[in-house]
């Protein structure tokens, strides 16, 4: 009974399904930002010249932000541990697409020396590729303070983003399944009305012995 009390507790905090349906969202946003740092050089020079491509990634970290937040929401979470997960995996999911799409355009590029200099294709995308450039990837990352601030911007937005937007799902879901809870429970037992107690018996009235309308008896010698 134990086990399964705490099942259907551990079943209505939406932990589980939120780890299970945060990770593919984080990795669809993983695979977004990879796309457009590899396709940089594709994308129009309006947008890329706008904060020198700040903006394209400050806009791609709270789209990754709703993309989680909105995966883990869909479970009405109930579970504070899922708010610092969702900063985890959208955060995270910035560091790895920027990972990602690095290593993908220099692993191009080396193993491709003799062709033209170029914007990205998708055949670009490759292990191989990958391999190659994983190393000049994460180069950056070992070292935390020599990292550009954009690219660590970037990780906060979308990290500070999904906290607070999971959060609010989660405090909005507790408080409307406490109402629920308070009115589906049953009224307390109304207290008996008070009676005062039984009053001692009383004797029957007598009834009269002559009845105006009835003829007396004559009196016996």
């Amino acid at each position: 009974m134990h086990s399964l009390g705490a099942e259907m507790t551990h079943k209505r905090s939406g932990l589980l399904s939120g780890l299970v349906i945060g990770l593919p969202a984080a990795l669809v946003g993983t695979a977004a930002l990879g796309a457009a740092v590899l396709f940089e050089e594709s994308l129009p020079e309006a947008v890329m010249s706008s904060g020198g491509g700040l903006s394209v990634l400050l806009g791609l970290s709270v789209l990754i932000a709703l993309l989680v937040a909105l995966a883990i929401g869909a479970v009405r979470p109930r579970s504070l541990l899922l708010p610092p997960i969702a900063a985890l995996y959208a955060g995270g999911a910035v560091v790895a697409g920027q990972i990602a799409g690095t290593a993908v355009l220099v692993g191009a590029k080396r193993n491709t020396p003799s062709a033209e200099p170029g914007p990205a294709v998708v055949g670009d995308i490759t292990p191989a590729n990958f391999n190659t450039g994983l190393q000049d990837a994460l180069t950056p990352y070992r070292d935390p303070l020599a990292l550009a601030w954009p690219d660590w911007a970037g990780v906060a937005v979308a990290a500070v983003a999904a906290l607070a937007l999971v959060t609010f799902r989660v405090v909005r879901v507790r408080r409307t399944q406490r109402i629920q809870e308070a009115a589906e429970e049953p009224k307390e037992t109304r207290e008996p009305e008070y009676r005062a107690p039984f009053e001692p018996a009383q004797q029957p009235t007598p009834k009269p012995t002559a009845d105006l309308f009835t003829p007396c008896k004559p009196a016996k010698d």
